[in-house]
């Protein structure tokens, strides 16, 4: 990663609703995270005023976010980062419960991102098998929300 992608991937993250991100890719690694205030931290980790801290560290290669576990089989997924609402109201009907059928386009729940409520929609006819994640969750960018079967 060059400079520009750091701090676009910094820019990104402070708008963003996720408090600790972790990428490794080959011998290069950086770690963010908000929320420093008071913490103790054991590794040196240079601190821009109003931004996260960065620290660089070992090789890895791999991309860690904390997600739910996924279960074999098909899976539909967060288009972005946001909190996750099964239904459109409090109080009111979820919009995909265990066992029931949905149509591609069909919506299977929301995100709230920015204040803006965005409905999330089925990518193709399915059967939902297990819900991933719990009403009013906070998701990630490509996070796991339901395993299906494809229909």
């Amino acid at each position: 990663m060059d400079k520009n992608e750091i701090r676009e991937l910094m820019r990104f993250f402070d708008k963003s609703d996720i408090t600790k991100l972790r990428i490794k890719e080959g011998d290069f690694s950086i770690e963010l995270q908000k929320g420093l205030e008071g913490a103790v931290s054991y590794a040196p980790a240079p601190v821009l005023a109003a931004a996260p801290a960065v620290i660089a560290s070992a090789p890895a290669p791999m991309l860690e976010t904390k997600s739910a576990p996924v279960a074999a089989g098909f899976t539909l997924k967060s288009p972005m980062v946001g909190t996750f609402y099964k239904s459109p109201s409090p109080g009111a009907a979820a919009f995909a419960q265990v066992g029931s059928i949905v149509k591609k386009g069909q919506p299977i729940g929301i995100i709230e991102a920015m204040k803006i409520m965005n409905e999330i929609e089925a990518e193709y006819d399915c059967k939902i098998l297990e819900a991933l994640v719990d009403d009013g969750q906070p998701v990630e960018f490509d996070m796991p929300l339901f395993t299906v079967e494809k229909l």
